[in-house]
């Protein structure tokens, strides 16, 4: 199967590049180009009948991806399917399948149905869902396995914890939290209980055939991402992430795209070092950050957290931002955690899209003022990124309707830009607040 790195590489523009290309308002040609070092990647499994093609990487728009899925204690897929369509309907760029309870090929068959954005899994979860929840039981051709089955259902895209290696665990245990990404605890346990070493570094070759042949682009998992401010940037993160741009020179050698996993928890001042780092040791591959969270005493409002440091990143080179939700540290999200957690992400990836100087990223913004200018509060519905959130809002107090030419902060009587321009106020709207 050709690859979209391979067809990149020998100066075809495939249909998917055309299409990226189009959405992002840039040349066919230099997406191409990109997609031949390395630099961008379009997660695009042939398999995935439902797909709208989107680009990840240098130059490109940021994008973000919503993580959904069950759990022992939430296995309901009819909850997880209006999750996925909640997904859809605010604009997350991608969608994983996090499920570790029910029967996974069922669920991730049903999403893909409906899923037209880019479609990621963690092949890990599968191998130990299918085992009952054992680990140290499995054989190492069961974690290659779990990515082969969901290669072939037509996931695009594939977290691979391939870089955590077994002499890299003690310094996990210097750790203050130790080891919080699951499939990173999953590959310990299991190194630890047969005293190997990790069965996706060993067996790396067979994964690479896999996903040459299906085109599914590789997300190379940190498993060693830090969980807390005090674990941040340390030896153990380090370590593997020198391994994952190892890995990804293999990876291109056999023409398999690759994203690059971050951190993680990340005090503000050390984010910009990450992004270098990440750039340095990894090649310019599409870097794919989990936050970072730039503190870590917030609870319940960690999409808070989450965008305030994923802007940062995004400023400073991060292409691709994991969402995170209300819920975070604390339970499986519900479908309003979703939403909250996709907005707080559009907004972080869009100031770094205005802070890189993306061609055309404030347009938009500059629309909006002319529309609040202009007291037109349909077009700022229009370009909210919640338009009905934002339509809630105004229309709560007192009943006002999207008519009036105020907003009730200030009442017709103190509106500043009125008071600037020196208009006169209408008797109707005096009338309005007796």
């Amino acid at each position: 199967m050709q690859t979209q790195m391979d067809s990149a590489r020998k100066g075809k523009i495939t249909s998917q590049m055309r299409i990226v290309a189009g959405k992002e308002s840039v040349s066919a040609e230099s997406v191409m180009e990109k997609i031949a070092k390395g630099t961008v990647v379009i997660p695009a499994n042939p398999s995935h009948k439902s797909l709208s093609p989107i680009g990840i990487g240098k130059g490109l728009s940021t994008k973000i991806n919503a993580n959904i899925g069950t759990s022992k204690s939430s296995a309901d897929f009819g909850l997880e399917m209006d999750k996925l369509r909640i997904c859809l309907e605010y604009g997350a760029d991608a969608v994983m399948d996090l499920s570790t309870a029910g029967d996974l090929e069922l669920l991730r068959e049903r999403m893909l149905g409906e899923c037209t954005v880019p479609f990621g899994t963690v092949c890990s979860y599968q191998a130990v869902t299918e085992n009952n929840g054992e680990i140290a039981s499995l054989a190492e051709k069961d974690f290659v396995r779990a990515f082969e089955a969901q290669a072939k259902q037509g996931v695009d895209f594939i977290t691979v914890h391939a870089g955590l290696l077994k002499e890299m665990l003690p310094l996990a245990e210097r750790r203050l939290t130790g080891i919080v990404s699951r499939g990173g605890a999953i590959l310990a346990k299991w190194m630890r209980a047969n005293n190997k070493e990790n069965p996706y570094f060993t067996h790396f070759d067979s994964v690479l055939e896999i996903a040459r042949e299906h085109d599914v682009t590789l997300s190379l998992g940190d498993g060693l991402r830090p969980g807390s401010l005090k674990d941040a940037t340390d030896e153990a993160q380090i370590a593997e992430l020198k391994v994952l741009g190892e890995l990804t020179k293999r990876a291109w050698e056999k023409d398999v795209q690759v994203m690059i996993e971050g951190p993680g928890h990340i005090p503000l001042n050390e984010i910009q070092r990450n992004m270098e780092l990440q750039r340095e040791y990894c090649y310019e591959a599409p870097f794919y950050v989990l936050g970072p969270l730039v503190t870590d005493i917030a609870p319940g409002y960690d999409h808070i957290t989450s965008a305030i440091g994923s802007a940062v990143a995004g400023m400073y080179g991060a292409d691709f931002l994991c969402y995170v939700t209300p819920s975070e540290h604390l339970g499986i999200p519900d479908k309003d955690d979703v939403r909250q957690g996709i907005i707080a992400s559009k907004i972080a990836a869009h100031a770094a899209d205005v802070a890189k100087g993306l061609p055309n990223a404030r347009k938009i913004d500059d629309e909006m003022s002319r529309a609040r200018a202009g007291f037109d509060w349909e077009k700022q519905f229009k370009f909210a990124l919640d338009p009905k959130r934002a339509r809630e809002v105004k229309c709560r107090d007192r009943g006002m309707g999207a008519s009036e030419n105020y907003c009730s902060m200030c009442g017709p009587e103190f509106c500043p830009m009125k008071l600037f321009k020196g208009e006169k106020l209408e008797d109707k709207e005096r009338k309005g607040t007796d």
